[in-house]
C-alpha cells in the first residue's frame, strides 16, 4: 500500500480497564510488557500516519505516554469500542487541525496483530469507493474455537459482505473450508464519514444481544466487507489467553525487535 495513502490514515486502539470478564486487561503483562504496549508498537510499525490509544482511564494514558505513544481521553460512558473511537477521532482531528480520510480500529486485546493487517483492512476501501466499512476475517481451525463464545463467527454472502456475526456456533455442522466463513478479527477499517455515522446511529437489538459492534451497521442496512487474512491471531479475552499468546509470541522476530526499542 502506498505510503501517501497510509499517511492519511489514523489507527485508533480503544482500551479500558473496566472489563467485567477480565478487569485491568489492557495492562496485563505479556512477556514483560503490558498488552496495550504490544498492540501500540505493532500498530505503529504499520506506517499509518497517526496511531493513538483511545481510553477513559488515566492509568492507560500514563503508560502509553511513558513509552512515547499517543493517548486521547474519551468519556467513560461508551458501551461500544466504535463509539469510543468516533469520539477519539474528533478529538485527535481537533488537536491536529485536520481530518483523516480513513480510520482503522484495532481492539486493545489483539497483541498478536501483524502490522500488515492494517493495510489488509484498508485494501477494500482503497479498491472500491462503494465500500464504507471493512473487517478482517480469520480462519477457525478447531471445534473448540468454533464453540467458544469469545470467538465471533461470521458468515458472508457471495461478494464477501457479512450476513451475520454471532458468538453462537454457525453455520450448522461446524467450520467449513470456505473463505466466506470464519471468525471476526477485531481490526476494522472505516471511511471517516462511516465511523462518524456509526456513533449517530441508535444501538440495535442484535448488537446488544451479541455484544458485537458491527451488528449496528448491519441492522441499519450498511454492508461490511470482510477481508480475509492469513495472519494468525489470538485475542486475549480471559487470563488463560495470556499464556497462549505468550507462547505464540516467544521467539517471534517482530516481538523481539519491538521489545528491544
Amino acid at each position: 500500500m502506498a505510503a501517501d495513502f497510509l499517511s492519511d490514515v489514523i489507527v485508533l486502539i480503544p482500551a479500558r480497564l473496566g472489563s467485567s470478564r477480565f478487569p485491568n486487561k489492557p495492562l496485563v503483562s505479556i512477556l514483560g510488557l503490558p498488552m496495550i504496549g504490544h498492540v501500540l508498537l505493532r500498530s505503529q510499525a504499520s506506517g499509518a500516519g497517526v496511531v493513538a490509544v483511545a481510553t477513559c482511564d488515566i492509568e492507560i494514558r500514563e503508560f502509553v505516554e511513558s513509552i512515547g505513544g499517543r493517548a486521547v481521553m474519551t468519556g467513560d460512558h461508551h458501551e461500544r469500542a466504535s463509539d469510543r473511537c468516533a469520539e477519539a477521532l474528533l478529538r485527535v482531528e481537533a488537536e491536529d487541525g485536520r481530518t483523516y480520510s480513513h480510520v482503522v480500529m484495532v481492539q486493545g486485546d489483539e497483541p498478536m496483530l501483524h502490522p500488515e493487517m492494517i493495510a489488509e483492512a484498508l485494501a477494500p476501501l482503497q479498491a472500491d469507493d462503494s465500500v464504507l466499512v471493512t473487517n478482517l476475517l480469520g480462519r477457525i481451525d478447531t471445534d473448540v474455537e468454533f464453540r467458544d463464545p469469545s470467538c465471533i463467527k461470521v458468515v458472508c454472502n457471495t461478494v464477501g459482505d457479512a450476513l451475520f456475526m454471532t458468538r453462537q456456533p454457525v453455520p450448522t455442522g461446524g467450520p467449513i473450508a470456505d473463505p466466506c466463513n470464519g471468525k471476526q478479527v477485531c481490526i476494522m477499517g472505516f471511511r471517516r464519514e462511516a465511523l462518524i455515522r456509526y456513533a449517530a446511529l441508535a444501538p440495535t437489538p442484535l448488537e446488544e444481544a451479541e455484544s458485537v459492534d458491527m451488528l449496528r451497521f448491519m441492522e441499519h442496512g450498511i454492508p461490511i466487507r470482510m477481508a480475509a487474512t492469513d495472519h494468525r491471531t489470538h485475542a486475549v479475552d480471559t487470563p488463560d489467553d495470556v499464556f497462549i499468546v505468550e507462547a505464540a509470541l516467544s521467539g517471534d522476530p517482530l516481538t523481539d525487535q519491538l521489545l528491544k526499542r
